[in-house]
């Protein structure tokens, strides 16, 4: 009896330490490279659907590194912020897919800023407005000190320090290069020209000037202007790097004559004047952007310099680097941050795309290749909880409709506000960044802060208790899972001895009580 009761634990342990099998994964790893614009929502999503085994492999370089590589077969996917050029309209480099069938499907809206780094003493200033024609020139070598004179008007006569200004670019292919000198040669050509050569945008930045340094990518560019010896340093990023960062941005003027910041409602607002190609019958232009409206948009909320990101995708019937498996990812990670992925992107520094790009996204998911029908199946994207979507409107931007008017101080001739441009537009209500008094709480779906970067290595580290940066976060979650399955294994077991316990021990009892009284009833 002793041994059976033995061999029952023992099989009750093993089976609660053996378990279920585990679920198996959603396919094969999906590999993508590009754009560090949008590389910070990307790695939002790309972490969150690993948490559901959907495992997607992404790596930040650039949108055009992002495109060489899918162009030579070596990713499967590739993130931009603009489509393929052919070759640079400035440095004339090749630009194409080399004969792979592609479609772009937009992934996230934004707001390329101006992060700098400017100190009054130990603090830094948080309230720079500067108006495009003074942009242009800083970035043109035409303007080196930060009190110069036409700095000195965007703020209204309030004089900045007396310090050096330090540009800091992009090196390499880089769409955030591409928006920025775009916007430039659209407003202001002749100044573009004489820095630049020639009327033309540009992947890659002309380093024409001896306070101009180029600095990797956004990434790279946020931790060299966040760096101690960088007081004095300006340069283009997308917004979500300053927040991270804790770094103030520039409030840039518009055509309506106020100083906007580029916070998820005005780049919403500016981006209601996006004109995208709605031809289908050259995908290859299909769903592309025409920014030139939005640059001139007389709205008083618009951030001047938004965008759409895109994702360049597969289409080949055979493409040689997808199988089935990738494609059922590709469908599962698509399907989520198109929807439900939309609804961290204020919180992060980015703006949700709005319903009828999410209806185009879906529908580009359907040209994937090797794509099976049956997982496009029961997706609706009016079924979204996207923070832009009204369902009493579908055409309409929700969160373009709840962004406050400016406050008074941002117009130009007046103030500047004094208050931190830079605060999380989620935390503090304010539409428009700057302590307004609107209701752009309504849009919010995260509570979660941006993680601090540091400054000299540009990783994520701990709002109050530091780290080591780089996947901290990762392995926190990594370890939370180890320790929790393994508390939930030892929990099992004893459970399951537990059970055979009570069922066994009492008849193990009973029975060696018998046993003695019958011993007793034979020897008296």
């Amino acid at each position: 009896m002793t041994r059976r009761i033995l061999l029952l634990l023992a099989a009750a342990a093993l089976a609660v330490l053996v378990g279920p099998a585990p679920a198996a994964m959603a396919g094969e790893v999906l590999q993508g490279e590009g754009s560090s614009w949008s590389a910070n929502a990307m790695n939002q999503w790309t972490s969150d659907e690993s948490a559901k085994g959907v495992e997607i492999a992404f790596t930040s370089s650039s949108s055009g590194a992002g495109r060489q590589k899918f162009g030579q077969y070596q990713q499967d996917f590739a993130n931009s912020d603009i489509p393929f050029q052919g070759v640079d309209p400035l440095t004339k480099q090749p630009d194409n897919a080399n004969g792979r069938d592609f479609a772009y499907m937009p992934i996230i809206a934004g707001g390329t800023s101006l992060m700098y780094h400017l100190q009054q003493g130990k603090d830094l200033i948080r309230n720079v407005r500067l108006s495009g024609l003074t942009v242009a020139k800083i970035f043109t070598g035409k303007i080196t000190m930060w009190n110069d004179p036409a700095i000195t008007a965007d703020m209204n006569g309030h004089a900045l320090p007396a310090k050096k200004i330090q540009v800091v670019v992009a090196s390499g292919g880089s769409g955030t290069t591409f928006q920025f000198t775009d916007w430039i040669n659209h407003q202001f050509p002749d100044v573009w020209k004489a820095y630049a050569g020639q009327a033309a945008a540009t992947s890659y930045y002309p380093v024409n000037a001896p306070n101009v340094t180029a600095q990797g990518n956004d990434s790279t560019m946020s931790s060299t202007i966040a760096a101690d010896s960088y007081d004095g340093a300006i340069g283009y990023v997308q917004y979500s790097y300053a927040l991270n960062a804790k770094f103030p941005v520039a409030k840039i003027l518009n055509a309506a004559g106020y100083y906007a910041a580029p916070t998820p409602y005005n780049v919403a607002v500016a981006l209601t004047k996006a004109k995208l190609n709605m031809d289908q019958s050259d995908i290859t232009k299909y769903l592309t952007q025409d920014l030139s409206d939005v640059f001139t948009f007389g709205d008083p909320r618009v951030y001047p310099m938004s965008a759409y990101s895109y994702m360049i995708v597969p289409i080949g019937q055979n493409d040689r680097l997808i199988t089935a498996d990738k494609a059922k990812t590709f469908a599962d990670f698509s399907y989520y941050f198109l929807c439900e992925g939309q609804q961290e992107a204020p919180a992060l520094g980015y703006s949700p795309l709005p319903l009828n790009l999410v209806q185009a996204g879906f529908d580009q998911v359907k040209r994937f290749s090797r794509i099976d029908p049956k997982d496009l199946q029961n997706r609706d994207p009016r079924s979204c909880d996207n923070p832009t979507f009204d369902p009493g409107n579908p055409s309409a931007n929700k969160l373009a409709e709840i962004d406050p008017a400016p406050q008074a101080c941002d117009k130009q001739g007046a103030g500047p506000c004094g208050t931190d441009n830079n605060s999380d537009p989620l935390k503090n209500g304010s539409g428009g960044g700057t302590g307004g008094t609107g209701s752009g709480g309504a849009a919010a779906t995260s509570t979660s802060a941006p993680p601090s970067i540091d400054p000299e290595t540009g990783q994520a580290i701990g709002d109050s208790a530091g780290g080591s940066g780089g996947d901290s976060s990762a392995t926190a979650s990594e370890l939370a899972a180890f320790r929790a399955q393994s508390m939930t294994t030892v929990m099992g077991v004893l459970a399951a001895v537990e059970v055979v316990l009570v069922l066994l021990v009492p008849a193990f009892v009973a029975r060696a009580i018998s046993k003695r009284r019958n011993r007793n009833n034979g020897g008296g």
